[in-house]
């Protein structure tokens, strides 16, 4: 039987005399996940600091990062070695530096800087990834949502608006287990993107892909090459592929990861010369000794889809139990989410209610541009940084605030 409006109110002042203290507002990794990199704290060690080829990594150079690592994840990400960089420790500031060399400078193929185009605009399928609309909104580029249609992209939408508005530059995409939809991108909807006309002869897809290998299932998607794609369509130059190992090791201790068209990596490279001699080729190093080879990194994230696995699966188990006919979510193969959409105008209420309780949920409407879910629907779930049985705790808990919002 449905709990009745006065038996939630019960519950809820129940749940608020436990004083309770639970995250569930960003995708980091566990304290046991963690533990899987424990070695990096030893690793490369005293005395080794060369690569394959002999060369001095204590010292400046090599900007393109270590070549045995980024043949490790070319191989796992679909790129050749000479068309992908090893950088920094976040491929966060690499998509940053990339959107403000585009703006100051222009891109391959462009007309000039993107800061002197008209009504400069990006298109966010939505619910989205916050960070990505956060990099757009700090400089003023306008962002224009496409919400997926029955778990798909809207190429008919994309199509059209690319086509007939030559303000859009460029398009955030996240086409292995989308953030937080777990959507994976189909061959057909990458080549769609990669050969739809465009008003914009500089147009790019920001390719971000984070989850590439953070599985849940044995039924693993293969990387689609994007970049071959483009060149088979005549757009070489239209995917720019960030990835990094933020949540493969430890996130701001790891590497990131730049692939492109060779004219884009060498506009990268010119432009980034500036800013840098080179990356940290020793932290590059210590993490070519821990993953050791593809095989290497398959095993390691097989290590974190046991810690994680049944996290998501208590996760739905609970929604399915107190949400069922009220609400609908995401059932994700991998990546880090789970996308609860609530009965609309209830996201924001089921939030507050929860933070007043002491359960962390990520701002609602954070998922959309400007913070602005038009239906106050969507609720972004973080599962794998708290206990199995804070977890448990926090999703029932917020169960009773979404039941409690919708029967006010």
């Amino acid at each position: 039987m449905d709990a009745t409006r006065a038996e939630l109110e019960q519950r809820y002042d129940e749940l608020r005399a436990q004083k309770l203290s639970l995250d569930l507002t960003r995708g980091k990794p566990s304290p046991e996940q963690l533990d899987l990199s424990n070695a990096l704290l030893e690793l490369p060690g005293v005395g080794d600091y060369r690569d394959a080829s002999g060369t001095d990594l204590r010292n400046y150079g090599g900007p393109d990062g270590l070549p045995e690592l980024r043949a490790i994840f070319g191989e796992l990400l679909e790129i050749p070695t000479a068309q992908l960089l090893a950088l920094g420790n976040a491929s966060l500031s690499t998509m940053h530096d990339v959107v403000v060399h585009a703006l100051l400078h222009g891109v391959p193929g462009g007309s000039g800087p993107w800061r002197d185009v008209e009504n400069l605009a990006v298109l966010c399928p939505v619910p989205g990834y916050d960070r990505h609309f956060a990099i757009c909104e700090a400089f003023g580029i306008r962002m224009i949502p496409v919400p997926f249609v029955d778990g798909r992209l809207d190429l008919e939408t994309i199509r059209r608006l690319v086509a007939e508005d030559s303000g859009i530059r460029g398009m955030w995409c996240v086409p292995m287990y989308s953030n937080p939809t777990g959507i994976v991108y189909t061959v057909e909807e990458t080549e769609a993107l990669v050969g739809m006309e465009a008003a914009a002869v500089d147009f790019r897809l920001f390719w971000d892909n984070a989850y590439a290998v953070h599985h849940l299932t044995d039924d693993e998607p293969p990387v689609i090459d994007v970049l071959s794609a483009a060149a088979r369509a005549g757009h070489p130059d239209r995917p720019l592929v960030f990835a990094s190992t933020s949540k493969i090791t430890y996130p701001g201790s790891g590497v990131a990861f730049f692939g492109a068209s060779p004219n884009n990596v060498a506009w990268f490279r010119q432009r980034s010369s500036v800013q840098t001699i080179g990356p940290d080729k020793l932290n590059q190093l210590r993490h070519l000794r821990l993953l050791r080879s593809t095989d290497g990194v398959r095993r390691h994230m097989s290590a974190h889809r046991a810690i994680i696995e049944p996290r998501f699966a208590a996760v739905l188990e609970i929604l399915e139990r107190r949400l069922s006919g009220v609400a609908t979510w995401s059932r994700p193969t991998g990546g880090y989410f789970v996308s609860l959409d609530v009965p609309k105008g209830t996201a924001s209420r089921a939030i507050a209610l929860a933070g007043e309780i002491g359960v962390a949920v990520t701002p609602a409407g954070s998922t959309y541009p400007y913070r602005d879910d038009p239906d106050d629907a969507n609720i972004r779930i973080a599962p794998t940084f708290p206990s199995q049985t804070e977890l448990e705790a926090a999703i029932d808990a917020l169960c009773t605030c979404v039941l409690l919002a919708a029967a006010a």
